[in-house]
């Protein structure tokens, strides 16, 4: 990571408490993770970064020692899946620069459509640790296979090739359509969990491929039919994740949903998970940055964000001549200048602006092993 770069983009003011919690980080996630090994093992992770990093909803831009914070994190591993990536790259052209010249990224184009968000889907990796196979695209099921009511995914699963090792794999990324959690919209959510599981099933079947599908499935618990739509068409959750408490696997702030998750469906050579208690989860960074108790560090830029939004919403109250849309604009004004003034209310706000800051989901990780060579020795004498 350029560190270095700290004393150009953090105050000199600011800039022990950003090192601090760098540090906090890095002593905090090291030990819950596998210890990388050079040519032994490699960290796979998924993680959406939420609306990064379009402000679209009005939050304000990241702070720059945001990205020192989620490129810390993002290093710890070596192969993250990144789901809402925004159509502007400056964001992760940030994160990247920050992360330093070993990493790369390859990134899908943006999904169209109001399912879309125009977000891209995007694989950041270490080159120091796997290497990009040239083989990349984004899925666009057949027409026989299309989802019920003849309808393709609301954003395009990703599928790009590895190889780090002994092992040759292919990662699927994928942000599957959330719509709503009962009724017809819960139903797309699972024909498409369904739909891309059946497909890349196949596919390792036919190529004798290994396949990891990973990244934001929307799905509610480990029991739910959401999940079971993914264990019942060829894929397998980790047998460490399965293992640990919901809690510890749980994507959400809250530690309630298992949105995000990642399958395996191996047809492959060379190809194991770990087995250790390090060797899966989920990391839960608030409690290290961003914290309850650092609130008062952030009420500035926070107080900065809330007048950037009141000034955006004057300027549509002034050109606004209909009753109903200044009366709705009118309540936000207030709400956002009582925000200002009312301590309680900062720290409510506080909760949401920091998910745009971060997220409003949590990394999880599988660790891969990638020395195969005994097996292989071994087979040259049978």
């Amino acid at each position: 990571m350029r560190y270095y770069a700290i004393q150009k983009d953090i105050p000199l003011e600011r800039r022990g408490f950003v090192v601090d919690n760098l540090i906090t980080l890095k002593n905090n996630i090291g030990p819950i993770t596998a210890p990388k090994k050079t040519d032994k093992n490699l960290l796979i992770a998924t993680w959406n970064i939420r609306d990064f990093d379009s402000n679209k909803f009005g939050y304000g831009y990241r702070l720059k020692e945001s990205f020192y914070y989620l490129a810390q994190i993002i290093s710890s591993f070596d192969l993250i899946a990144v789901q809402e990536v925004n159509k502007n790259l400056a964001g992760l052209n940030q994160l990247m620069y920050v992360l330093g010249d070993e990493w790369d990224y390859i990134s899908t184009d943006v999904t169209e459509g109001h399912s879309g968000n125009g977000e891209r889907m995007t694989f950041i990796y270490d080159t120091r640790r796997v290497s990009f196979k040239k083989i990349a695209g984004e899925i666009v099921l057949p027409k026989t296979k299309e989802i019920q009511g003849d309808v393709q995914f609301a954003r395009s699963p990703f599928l790009v090739s590895f190889q780090a090792g002994w092992s040759k794999f292919s990662l699927c990324t994928v942000h599957i359509y959330y719509g709503a959690d009962t009724g017809a919209k819960l139903q797309r959510r699972k024909n498409e969990i369904e739909a891309i599981a059946k497909f890349l099933e196949k596919r390792a079947e036919t190529d004798l491929e290994n396949l990891i599908v990973l990244g934001d499935f929307n799905i509610i618990d480990r029991k739910h039919e959401t999940m079971k739509a993914l264990e019942t068409n060829g894929f397998e959750i980790p047998a460490v994740l399965k293992s640990k408490p919901e809690s510890e696997t749980a994507t959400n702030i809250s530690k309630t949903k298992h949105y995000d998750q990642i399958g395996v469906c191996s047809k492959g050579k060379h190809f194991k998970l770990g087995e250790t208690p390090q060797s899966a989860g989920a990391y839960d960074y608030y409690k290290d940055v961003f914290t309850e108790q650092q609130f008062d560090r952030y009420e500035e830029a926070m107080i900065l964000s809330i007048n950037k939004q009141i000034v955006d919403l004057n300027k549509l109250l002034e050109s606004e001549t209909d009753s109903n849309k200044r009366t709705e604009y009118q309540e936000q004004l207030n709400s956002l200048q009582d925000t200002i003034t009312n301590k309680t209310k900062l720290k409510k706000y506080y909760k949401e602006w920091k998910t745009f800051q971060m997220s409003d989901h949590l990394p999880m990780w599988t660790e891969l092993l990638i020395d195969h060579s005994e097996d292989y020795l071994r087979g040259l004498v049978v």
